[in-house]
This record gives C-alpha cells, sequence and structure tokens, in this order.
C-alpha cells in the first residue's frame, strides 16, 4: 500500500533531495503571515541588522524542509507522524536566490517497545544551499509502520 515503510530508514543510511528556489517574494510573504521581523521583511532595514540584509525566517527554512520531505518520502510511507524533534539549528541566513536541497541521515532505527507494530526512526536532516554550505540542521524522531511482522 505504501512504498516506504520503517524497513527502508536503516541506521546510517543517507540520502539526499528535493530542491527549491527561494525568492524575495516567498520570503516577506511567509514573514509577513508568520514572522514579521524586518530582517525578513524589508532590505532596507534588513541592511543594518546582524544579518546584513534580507534573510528568510528560520520557520520559513523548516517549512521549506518540511515539504521537501512529504515530496521525497513522507507523502508516500506509511509515516505515522513525529513524537517531535531534539534540536533545530539555523547556522547560516537563507537568502533571495538560494536554492536548497536536504540531506537525511538516519541515526538510529528502532522498533517501539511499547508497540511492536511501530517503528521509531531518528534522524539529521542537514540543508543545503547551492554552494553545498549548511544553512540548518535538525535532528528529530519519524515513526512508520512496519512492513512484515
Amino acid at each position: 500500500m505504501y512504498k516506504y515503510y520503517w524497513e527502508d530508514f536503516p541506521q546510517g543510511k543517507v540520502v539526499e533531495y528535493g530542491s527549491v528556489s527561494v525568492s524575495k517574494e516567498d520570503i516577506i510573504r511567509f514573514a509577513s503571515e508568520f514572522d514579521p521581523q524586518p530582517f525578513h521583511l524589508d532590505e532596507t532595514a534588513a541592511k543594518s541588522t546582524l544579518f546584513g540584509g534580507l534573510c528568510a525566517s528560520g520557520w520559513h527554512v523548516c517549512a521549506m524542509t518540511m515539504r521537501m520531505m512529504c515530496d521525497a518520502y513522507l507523502n508516500e510511507s506509511a509515516s505515522l507522524g513525529s513524537p517531535g524533534l531534539e534540536n533545530i539549528r539555523w547556522l547560516k541566513p537563507v537568502r533571495p536566490g538560494d536554492t536548497l536541497r536536504v540531506r537525511q541521515v538516519v541515526l538510529e532505527s528502532r522498533v517501539m517497545e511499547s508497540k511492536p507494530k511501530v517503528g521509531l526512526v531518528k534522524s539529521r536532516w542537514e540543508l543545503l544551499n547551492q554552494n553545498n554550505e549548511e544553512v540548518m540542521q535538525m535532528e528529530g524522531y519519524g515513526m512508520f509502520r512496519r512492513r512484515a511482522l
């Protein structure tokens, strides 16, 4: 029924996927609604900040990453959601014109003791720009149905 199950995420698996180009209009649109700080909304105001120019909200970066994850595998998987993230780190500003992709590293993969039909996958997602620079990193868990019991 699904393309991906818990068994498809063994510890040590590394895969890259996705591609999204970030526009000035996208940055401002997201920030206007969800994170209206000057360095996300106004190029002139952003120049005088620590960032030195317009940059995407970290939450926008997370949302773009989530979209790439859904397109690459989550929407075709036996996903049961996530119990949460352990950390998110925004390492470099995401600028208009950047093109982003995701590298997923499976750190741990195990069956849940309390729910043996469910596998738990701990991953690190590294978001890279067109210069192969890491702009964000997050770690967290996904829960997936097992293919066979």
